[in-house]
C-alpha cells in the first residue's frame, strides 16, 4: 500500500504545499485508488496537482466521520469525479453544530450526495480493497477511552447530544501484521485498534497514522502511551488533532513520527 499525505495542519520546510486545520490521505492498493478524507476545502486538489496525482483516477472515497475538516472538500471532489464509491457511517451527513450553534457538518448532506454519487452506507465493517476494510462502528474496548459529545446533532428533527457514533477508520492488512489509518479518532486511538484486531483476528500492529484527538497531559494520555506500549507498535503517525504538548509526552516513551503535507508511505 501507498499512502501519500494530501492534507494536515503541519506542511514541511521548503515543500510547497498547503496545509490546513483538517485530514485528506491518497491511498493505492493494487488496482485501487482510494481517497480518505477530503480536508476542509479544496486543498486537497492543489496539494494532489503539485504532487503529480490525478484525482479523477479515484475509485473509492472513505469518510472517517462527518466533520466539516474531513468532508469539506467532497463538494470540490465531485466536480471533477462523479463514479467514486464513497463509504462511510450513515450517521456521516446529519447536520451538525458546536455549542456556540456553528456548523460543522459537511456541506452536502445524505440527499445531496444520493443525486452527485454514488453511497455506501454502513455500520458494519465493509471491504475496500484486496487488503483495506472500512471498520464501521467502533464499539468501546478500554474503559479510559469512553465516547463523549461534541455539539449537537440533528436526528429526526430535533437536535441532540452528538456522541459522534460515526467516527471510524481504515486498516491495512500487510504481511506483517495491521496498519490503522484514522481521521480524528473521536472513538478513541485504541478503541479503534482494538476494533481492527478483532476484525482482522490479528493482534499484530506495524503502525497507526491519522488523528488521536488527544490535547491534554492527562490519564488519559498516559494509558494511551502504555496502550501503544504494550502492543510494541513500531511507527506512530499521530496528526491533525493531536497538540505539541500530547506529541512531547508521547515521544518520551514512544517512536512518533513527523507527519507533514507530502510524507509518503509504502507500507507492505
Amino acid at each position: 500500500m501507498k499512502l501519500k499525505v494530501l492534507v494536515d495542519n503541519n506542511t514541511y520546510i521548503d515543500m510547497y504545499y498547503l496545509g490546513e486545520p483538517a485530514l485528506s490521505f491518497y491511498l493505492e492498493d493494487g488496482r485501487d485508488r482510494i481517497l480518505f478524507d477530503t480536508g476542509y476545502s479544496d486543498a486537497f486538489m492543489i496539494n494532489a496537482r503539485k504532487m503529480a496525482l490525478e484525482l479523477k483516477t479515484v475509485n473509492k472515497v472513505v469518510i472517517s466521520h462527518g466533520h466539516n475538516d474531513h468532508t469539506g472538500g467532497l463538494r470540490h471532489l465531485l466536480e471533477i469525479n462523479r463514479w467514486a464509491t464513497i463509504i462511510t457511517h450513515p450517521d456521516s451527513f446529519l447536520y451538525r453544530q458546536d455549542d456556540e450553534g456553528l456548523a460543522i457538518s459537511s456541506p452536502l448532506n445524505r440527499m445531496d450526495l444520493e443525486e452527485k454519487a454514488s453511497l455506501q452506507l454502513s455500520r458494519e465493517p465493509a471491504a475496500v480493497s484486496e487488503h483495506l476494510t472500512y471498520l464501521g462502528e467502533i464499539p468501546q474496548y478500554l474503559d479510559f477511552e469512553p465516547r463523549y459529545r461534541i455539539g449537537r446533532s440533528l436526528i429526526k428533527g430535533e437536535l441532540q447530544d452528538d456522541y459522534i457514533y460515526d467516527d471510524s477508520a481504515l486498516v491495512y492488512r500487510g504481511k506483517d501484521g495491521l496498519f490503522v489509518i484514522t481521521g480524528c479518532s473521536h472513538s478513541g486511538i485504541c478503541n479503534i485498534i482494538e476494533h481492527a484486531k478483532k476484525i482482522c483476528h490479528e493482534d499484530r500492529i506495524v503502525g497507526v497514522i491519522g488523528g488521536f484527538h488527544l490535547f491534554e497531559v492527562d490519564e488519559r494520555l498516559h494509558k494511551t502511551i502504555e496502550y501503544l506500549k504494550d502492543n510494541q507498535i513500531p511507527l506512530l503517525y499521530p496528526c491533525h488533532c493531536v497538540s505539541l504538548k500530547a506529541k512531547v509526552e508521547m515521544g518520551k516513551q514512544l517512536n512518533i513520527q513527523e507527519v507533514g503535507v507530502g510524507l509518503n508511505l509504502d507500507i507492505e
